[in-house]
């Protein structure tokens, strides 16, 4: 029975693809499945042999671990070098995304409230 050992919903490509080396650098035989052609479906890395799962589950976990650290460490420097990306640095690389989800929030914040706000008046 297959079993699931990498969720690739919202990984960063080449967080994927040292998930991929790392697998293969070990002989672990992987299959992937895709989100599919309308993104409904569960895009993941599966693994058919429990002892290979096994085996791949404390890779990926050392490998994760190594992540997490070498990103903290990496946007630790950027921010002590003040090139850490902020929200303004976001808004102005997209603006007018930035102004689609500001209206879409302010249409639902006031449908939300609309029918309280006007409770007492026919």
């Amino acid at each position: 029975m297959p079993i699931k050992i990498f969720t690739l919903n919202h990984v960063p490509e080449d967080e994927a693809e040292e998930v991929r080396a790392l697998l293969s650098s070990h002989d672990i035989e992987y299959y992937e499945t895709s989100a599919g052609n309308w993104a409904i479906s569960a895009p993941a890395i599966w693994i058919n042999d429990e002892q290979q799962a096994a085996q791949a589950r404390l890779l990926l976990d050392a490998y994760q671990h190594e992540r997490a650290v070498r990103v903290k460490e990496e946007y630790v420097r950027l921010a002590q070098q003040g090139e850490s990306r902020t929200w303004l640095d976001a808004i102005k690389d997209n603006p007018r995304q930035f102004f689609i989800y500001l209206i879409a929030i302010a249409a639902i914040l006031y449908l939300s409230t609309a029918p309280f706000l006007n409770f007492g008046h026919f």
